[in-house]
Order: C-alpha cells, then sequence, then structure tokens
C-alpha cells in the first residue's frame, strides 16, 4: 500500500477534481461548439443540457446532505467517481435528447459526491494529521481539469490534428476520466478506526463555535447569487466567443480560463492570509462583476481573453474561500454545511444557462443575460457587506 503524504492525498483530489468537474461537468462547455456545428443544436438546447446536469448536482446534494458517517462518505466518493467517467462516455452512445439528459443528470450527480465529498474527506485528512486546513492546491484541480477538457476537445476536433467527429471526443474524454480515477481511488486512504472516534470527538467539541443562523443565510445568499455567474459563463464562454468575430477561438478561451483558475487557486489563499477572507471574497465578487461586463462588451480577442481571466480567477475563488471557511468553522458538520450552501448555489445553476440560453435566443446576443447576471452578483456583494457586525467574533478563522 502506498504511503499517504500531504503531497498524495491533495495529488489524489487534485485528480477526483480534473474527472468529477472537469470530465464529467466541464467538458460540456468546449463541446457545445462542435455539437452545434455538427448536430445543430441550439444555444437554449444546450442551455437545458446544462441545467439537467444541475439536476442531478442537486441530487447528489441531497445524498451528500443525508449522509454523515465516515465510512458511508468514502463509499459514495469513490463510486461516484466511477459514475462521473462512465456518464462521460454514455454522451457518445447516442445522439437522442433522451440519453443526453441521462447522461447529464447522472454525471451531475457524480460531480456532487466527487466534489463534495472528496473535499470533506481531504480536510478531514489534512485536519487529523496536523496540516492547514487550506484548499487553494486542492481547488486547483477544478483549473487543471479545464485546461484538460479543453486540451482534449481541441485536439480531437475535426480541424485538429486527430479529426475526431463529436461521438469519438466523447469517447476520448471518458478514457481519459479513467485514467484520472486510478489515482484519485488509490491515492487517498480509507479512514481509519481512530480518525472516526476524533472526528465525532471533534464534532462534539465543535459545537459551542458554529456561526449564527444569520451568517448562515447571509453567505448562502451571496453563494446563491455567485450560481448564477458561474454557470452562465461556464455553459457559454466558448459559444459567445464563437458568435463574435472570434471563430475558432472558443476552446482557446475557455482554455483560458482554466489556466487563470489554477494559477487563482494559489494565490487567493495567499492573499486571505493577509486581509482576512471575507474581505478577498468581496474583492473577487467585484472583479467578477467586472469580467462579466467585459464579456459583455468584447468584440476583439483581447478583451475577450481579459474577461476568461477574470472569471476563471474568481469563479475559482468564490468556490474555494467559501468553501474552506465552512470548512474552518463548522469541522465535521462541514461536508452538510457545504451541501446546505451549494443547494442555493445548485439551483441558481439550474435556472441560470436555462434563462440565458432563452434569452440569448430572444435577443440574438448574450449581452443582456450578462448584464442581468452582473446585477446579481452585486446583490451578492450586498450580502457579504452585511455580513461585516455578523463576522466580528469569528475574525481570527478569516485571518487564519
Amino acid at each position: 500500500m502506498i504511503k499517504a503524504t500531504r503531497f498524495s492525498v491533495l495529488f489524489s483530489g487534485i485528480c477526483a477534481l480534473i474527472l468529477s468537474m472537469g470530465i464529467a461537468r466541464y467538458s460540456l462547455t468546449p463541446m457545445i461548439p462542435n455539437l452545434q456545428e455538427q448536430l445543430g443544436i441550439t444555444p437554449s438546447e444546450a442551455g437545458f443540457l446544462a441545467g439537467i446536469n444541475y439536476w442531478g448536482y442537486l441530487t447528489g446534494l441531497f445524498i451528500v446532505w443525508l449522509v454523515s458517517d465516515l465510512r458511508a462518505k468514502d463509499f459514495f466518493y469513490r463510486y461516484g467517481l466511477f459514475v462521473a467517467a462512465f456518464a462521460t462516455v454514455i454522451m457518445a452512445a447516442h445522439e437522442h435528447q433522451i440519453v443526453w439528459y441521462a447522461s447529464r443528470f447522472f454525471a451531475g450527480v457524480a460531480t456532487a459526491t466527487g466534489f463534495m465529498l472528496g473535499t470533506g474527506l481531504i480536510l478531514n485528512w489534512l485536519h487529523h494529521n496536523g496540516y492547514r486546513q487550506e484548499l487553494g492546491i486542492h481547488f486547483a484541480g477544478l483549473g487543471v481539469g479545464i485546461i484538460v477538457s479543453a486540451l482534449v476537445v481541441e485536439a480531437t476536433s475535426l480541424d485538429s490534428l486527430f479529426e475526431l467527429n463529436w461521438r469519438w471526443q466523447w469517447v476520448v474524454l471518458s478514457t481519459v476520466g479513467f485514467l484520472f480515477f486510478i489515482p484519485a481511488v488509490a491515492l487517498l486512504p480509507m479512514p481509519k478506526e481512530n480518525e472516526i472516534e476524533m472526528s465525532r470527538m471533534d464534532h462534539a467539541n465543535h459545537e459551542g463555535k458554529l456561526p449564527s443562523k444569520r451568517w448562515l443565510m447571509l453567505m448562502s445568499a451571496a453563494y446563491f447569487c455567485a450560481g448564477f455567474s458561474n454557470t452562465a459563463n461556464v455553459t457559454f464562454t466558448s459559444l459567445i466567443t464563437e458568435l463574435q468575430p472570434l471563430e475558432g477561438l472558443g476552446e482557446r478561451m475557455w482554455l483560458l480560463v482554466g489556466i487563470s483558475a489554477t494559477i487563482a487557486a494559489l494565490l487567493w489563499d495567499r492573499i486571505a492570509r493577509k486581509v482576512g477572507r471575507l474581505t478577498t471574497l468581496k474583492v473577487v465578487f467585484g472583479l467578477n462583476v467586472v469580467g462579466n461586463i467585459v464579456l459583455a462588451t468584447s468584440t476583439s480577442v483581447y478583451t475577450t481573453a481579459l474577461a476568461s481571466i477574470l472569471f476563471g480567477a474568481t469563479f475559482i475563488g468564490i468556490i474555494s474561500l467559501t468553501l474552506s471557511t465552512v470548512g474552518k468553522l463548522y469541522g465535521l458538520k462541514a461536508t452538510q454545511v457545504m451541501a446546505q450552501l451549494t443547494l442555493g448555489y445548485c439551483i441558481a445553476q439550474i435556472i441560470s444557462p436555462v434563462m440565458a440560453g432563452i434569452v440569448a435566443e430572444l435577443t440574438g446576443s448574450f449581452r443582456l443575460p450578462l448584464y442581468i447576471v452582473s446585477g446579481i452578483m452585486v446583490v451578492g456583494m450586498l450580502c457579504l457587506l452585511a455580513l461585516r457586525e455578523e463576522s466580528k467574533e469569528l475574525y481570527p478563522y478569516y485571518k487564519s
């Protein structure tokens, strides 16, 4: 058996995120222009595909919410990763919408279990082995996953070296996913008996330090708002680029999102140590609004690239800073609270791509949907500002 180290455990988490997020979830984004070109799918159909994926994600969140036993979390996590790879290859089985909807639904379930349970298990391992509970390196896997999916799609497109059609592209994506499945499950040790017992003791000792209900409500509202911006960008970044005078650059802009997210995931933790997590979150929300407006008004490769960089840097910052704060404040209950927090985020992710796709078809542009999600993000910033008073007694947690 491979001896578990901080590096090996974090690497297993990165591989899990590449599979569950990059392959199972985010690969749809660079694939949309290819599906549109080869099969003629419309923006609203793409939006519904993304929406079904988030219904699956919502279902997975309920599984996470209900599972409190450490062994059960480990079980659902490992089998969820297998489902993530298998659901991806199902996209190649048939072009009927029912098959695609089933694939996207189960990919969503697997994404939720792989993302939420994996994050909780890694936080648990870091805590019980005396390491700092920061998730920047772990969440870099989100950025790497975007990079991997973008590179695979670009390398296998019809005008690329391998010249594969949409069906074989999904097969290749799934194969890559299975390759990351192996280290993801092999390098994360199963929970030990003493860890399970210590976790129960930590849970009992942590009860007196929990934030107020108002704190959780405001943070949930801010995270809900972030879900709108996240999904509108995740679903349509490549397509928006292709609709501009930048045809052929959609996959590369998505690649830029991944590179930006990978680097930013490591930087936000360092910034938060200096100025605090809540202050950093407010800055990240503001930059996200700027990125949306830049993308809405962009007509050049440079401004579109800037928007992609800002989105990649901010969406990863929002996820990492929010969930690491919850992990720090809630101890063993963190996974359930993360699921509760992400519930609103997921509802926004279901509504956002459908709304954006329909409005884009009606107006002939993605400009108005991006302005709408920018306004919603401003509401999220106001929720974070309202958190200031609630967070004073928790300030040491934000600084650590």
